[in-house]
């Protein structure tokens, strides 16, 4: 009977320890977005997704990792611009935000920072009072009694900024993330959890977390890498991001025992295809949709563009041809979509290819002075190299380094020596002006008209297009014969 007894007290003191032992872990959950890009179509899923989420988790945290704006017409071009991704967001509960680059795209960010329910979080920015930025560092979020410390970072650029037009930016000055993360650690002994919401893209995410292991948790965005479930820690960091336009989100779990994350999981979920819908977001986005000017029909696609690539081709040959010039050019990543169906080419579908309000800028230029300037806009690098219109290029790439250029190669239209001698009329887009400082600002002239008004124009005269078989940018490494085909 004794040893019965023993027996009894000895399963309760384990139960009660074991109770104990339980009591003192906690789960943290997260919803993190990135580059939602105004995609609201996607909302009232994701609003399904974060309601189901809460059933489990009253106390679900939601971030985004910036650029929720620019790429939507019905979102950035309402009266306030941008201001229905801010609206539905509130309405999901957001509870923090890193800024990204484009949210300084048509000056908005002052007015949409008042208008959100939740902080933007950056400690890289340093912005006078003059410009209404108002940011904070680093924010503390008390989850059910566990302190979750968050740190923001935006993406900042060989040129000392973020990649947005240099107007954009007046009375704004930024660092680089890896200078300012260190002020920050006394987050580390305050704060149970702590998270970097950064806006510096993964390569940029993997060398901090490299730096400081005492960080937890890194909330990507910026370069649209999909990561999955089963990356691994990166230097004890979990690292997340997702796709651009709202494809995925991300479920986070951090499970927190005695003051330290023991557990870190990501789970990715598809948000396009998710069964379920918030019906109030839905009806939201229903009435921002309802608008006629966006749905009228341009041109007909015969074939499908198929890549960026072709759709800079279509902007290019709108500039040159409207413009009245020989010559043009488009940063590339100002086309903002990498396909469109063959069919309606709507004004939606203009202002989502070419969405940010540029001015459309004749240069006149020597055909030397034309690569010159080729060299040192795109620095030689493929992913700067900018869209053509009226010449042709041939690429030597660099055999160590594919995305690297080692030299450039005109030709003009038909295949013919392009020459440099003859003075040019190039057409292009404000944005590249503003951060090509070595122009000659006074062979500059500004056709006061969007670059997107033009694409309009020529669609409408066209009507239509078909870019299935044009290439104008040839590619060949150093030890090939030329690739360059002549059409």
């Amino acid at each position: 009977m004794l040893r019965i007894k023993r027996l009894a007290t000895l399963l309760l003191l384990t139960l009660v320890l074991t109770t104990a032992a339980w009591a003192k872990q906690k789960e943290v959950n997260i919803v993190a977005t990135n580059d939602m890009h105004a995609n609201i179509d996607a909302f009232s899923q994701l609003g399904a997704i974060v309601d189901s989420l809460r059933t489990i988790d009253p106390s679900l945290l939601v971030f985004s990792a910036g650029d929720n704006r620019t790429g939507n017409p019905i979102n950035d071009m309402y009266n306030i611009p941008s201001y229905p991704i801010v609206a539905l967001m509130n309405q999901l509960g957001y509870n923090g935000s890193a800024l990204g680059n484009h949210e300084f795209d048509l000056g908005s960010l002052p007015r949409l920072i008042g208008l959100s329910n939740f902080r933007y979080i950056c400690a890289n920015i340093h912005a006078d009072d003059s410009t209404g930025v108002r940011t904070v560092p680093y924010q503390v979020f008390d989850v059910e009694g566990v302190k979750v410390g968050v740190i923001g970072v935006i993406q900042v650029n060989q040129m000392g900024r973020p990649d947005t037009h240099p107007d954009n930016l007046a009375g704004i000055t930024f660092q680089k993330p890896e200078e300012v993360v260190p002020q920050y650690e006394f987050l580390r002994r305050e704060c149970d959890v702590v998270i970097l919401l950064s806006h510096a893209g993964y390569d940029e995410d993997k060398r901090l977390a490299d730096r400081f292991p005492w960080i937890d948790l890194i909330i990507g965005g910026h370069t649209h890498t999909q990561l999955t479930s089963d990356e691994p820690l990166r230097n004890g960091v979990l690292i997340t991001q997702n796709q651009n336009d709202l494809s995925t989100a991300t479920h986070i779990t951090l499970t927190v025992d005695s003051g330290r994350v023991i557990s870190k999981k990501a789970d990715y979920i598809s948000v396009k295809k998710y069964p379920k819908k918030n019906e109030l977001v839905n009806d939201i986005i229903q009435m921002l949709n309802d608008n006629p000017f966006f749905s009228r029909v341009l041109a007909q696609a015969e074939t499908p563009f198929t890549s960026r690539e072709k759709l800079g081709y279509l902007v290019c040959d709108a500039l040159r041809t409207e413009a009245d010039a020989d010559i043009a050019i488009f940063n590339r990543k100002g086309v903002r979509m990498t396909y469109l169906p063959e069919g309606d080419i709507t004004m939606r579908n203009v202002l989502q290819i070419d969405p940010f309000g540029n001015n459309t800028i004749l240069i006149s230029m020597s055909g030397r002075d034309f690569l010159d300037f080729l060299v040192q806009y795109s620095r030689m690098e493929r992913d700067h190299f900018p869209h053509l219109s009226g010449i042709h290029a041939e690429l030597t790439i660099d055999d160590k380094d594919t995305l690297l250029i080692n030299g450039i190669t005109l030709y003009s239209e038909d295949g013919s020596e392009f020459d440099l001698h003859r003075d040019y009329i190039v057409a292009t887009n404000s944005y590249i002006t503003a951060i090509a400082k070595s122009l000659e600002y006074e062979k500059l002239v500004s056709l006061n008209s969007l670059t997107s008004d033009l694409l309009v124009r020529y669609l409408l005269r066209k009507r239509k297009v078909d870019y299935k078989d044009v290439k104008r940018i040839f590619l060949k490494y150093e030890d090939e014969d030329s690739s360059f085909k002549k059409y």
